[in-house]
């Protein structure tokens, strides 16, 4: 992730476009000079070409032939008939929900999500909290489908409000829909994710990194360092890995891709492919994951 270094020296200001990279288990910092005492108009102009410059491997994660197929996979998306959008979507949802809350450990089976969904229908013998995330999701889906702007804070904590709404202990509740004031750690995660104090300030340096490079970065590129560097941050107190995998959707719906969902059932491999991103800087191997998902899918949305 790309972010802006200013140096003082005397009356002067030196700007600097900086990105951190691991080579050889070492984190070097590769820099790109800006220039000195510049505006807000003129740093942001040159954000832009420096990050052209820093981001350029990130633009050889996809070959050609990957290119291409996914671009045929845009167009045959393009061409998807409205009319079985209905269908299309309450399938799309049961499984995105099943799975994803799965991954956290939710015990509520594919029919079981579907039926609380779209019948009405409790289960027997399971968890109101359990319940309420499945309902959750469903509207934080509803809400990145219709929302029309770009990734902001706001959008952001409102995702997270909606998918813990009335699943958080009493002396959490207040946590909901902000950025975490507490540390949190990932259960059988090698890394401890950002400080509380530097959480703001790196997810302000991600929503700038993401509407720096939305137009210059391939969506699936885009949307795998995205996530990879959200769920890094892990900027909430519950919810992240919904929240994240929502906003990676909400990426692809937003650059007209169709949405992927990642099965619960190779969650390990998922987890391998966040972490060789989050600790080794091998983006690759989440690109690679996401893209498999998406030639393969057969659900588009």
């Amino acid at each position: 992730m790309t972010y802006t270094e200013t140096q003082k020296k005397g009356n002067n200001n030196y700007y600097y476009r900086v990105k951190s990279v691991k080579e050889k288990g070492k984190v070097k910092k590769k820099r790109v000079y800006l220039g000195s005492n510049l505006d807000k108009s003129k740093l942001k102009t040159l954000e832009k070409k420096a990050d052209e410059v820093l981001n350029e491997s990130l633009n050889k994660l996809l070959t050609k032939q990957e290119f291409k197929k996914l671009n045929e996979i845009k167009n045959k998306f393009k061409k998807t008939p409205k009319e079985t959008f209905e269908n299309r979507y309450e399938v799309f949802v049961s499984q995105f929900t099943y799975d994803s809350n799965a991954i956290e450990g939710n015990t509520i089976d594919l029919k079981e999500t579907s039926y609380i969904l779209f019948e009405n229908k409790t289960p027997p013998g399971k968890e109101l909290r359990e319940i309420s995330e499945v309902l959750n999701h469903k509207k934080a889906f509803d809400l990145i489908l219709n929302y029309k702007k770009e990734i902001s804070k706001n959008f952001i904590c409102e995702i997270q409000k909606e998918v813990v709404k009335n699943t958080l202990r009493k002396d959490l509740e207040k946590q909901m829909g902000n950025y975490r004031t507490v540390q949190v750690y990932i259960r059988g995660a090698n890394f401890i994710p950002t400080k509380t104090k530097g959480v703001p300030m790196e997810m302000r340096t991600l929503i700038r990194w993401y509407n720096t490079n939305k137009d210059k970065l391939h969506p699936l590129i885009l949307a795998a360092h995205f996530h990879v560097a959200f769920e890094s941050i892990h900027p909430f107190v519950d919810g992240n890995g919904r929240t994240g995998r929502l906003l990676l959707n909400f990426i692809l719906h937003k650059h007209g891709f169709p949405m992927v969902i990642i099965p619960n059932k190779i969650k390990l491999k998922y987890y391998q492919c966040l972490e060789e991103g989050q600790q080794k800087e091998n983006l690759g191997a989440f690109v690679s994951f996401l893209y498999e998902l998406m030639i393969k899918s057969e659900l588009y949305i």
